[in-house]
């Protein structure tokens, strides 16, 4: 992930350096550093999440296995309508 953050920063420098060599404004590329800089710290954080996320899934034991409406049982009718 750290190769990610690094390219992003990198891009997040590159492209208003970029902009203002073809004409842009100084404040129009910097509108679009702030810009690329808030999606690159959202992104970063949400992929920050989702490692954490799958970290966590990964060490959890996995539940009892269920039934079909979350109702432990064990035949094929256990919590049906119909008595056995």
């Amino acid at each position: 992930m750290e190769d990610l953050v690094g390219w992003a920063a990198f891009v997040c420098v590159l492209v208003p350096v970029v902009l203002v060599v073809y004409g842009t404004s100084l404040a129009g590329a910097g509108g679009a550093a702030l810009g690329l800089a808030l999606v690159t710290g959202v992104c970063r954080a949400l992929l920050r999440r989702s490692e954490r996320g799958t970290a966590r899934l990964c060490t959890e034991p996995s539940p009892a296995h269920r039934a079909r409406h979350g109702r432990p049982g064990t035949g094929a009718r256990a919590g049906g309508r119909h008595g056995g």
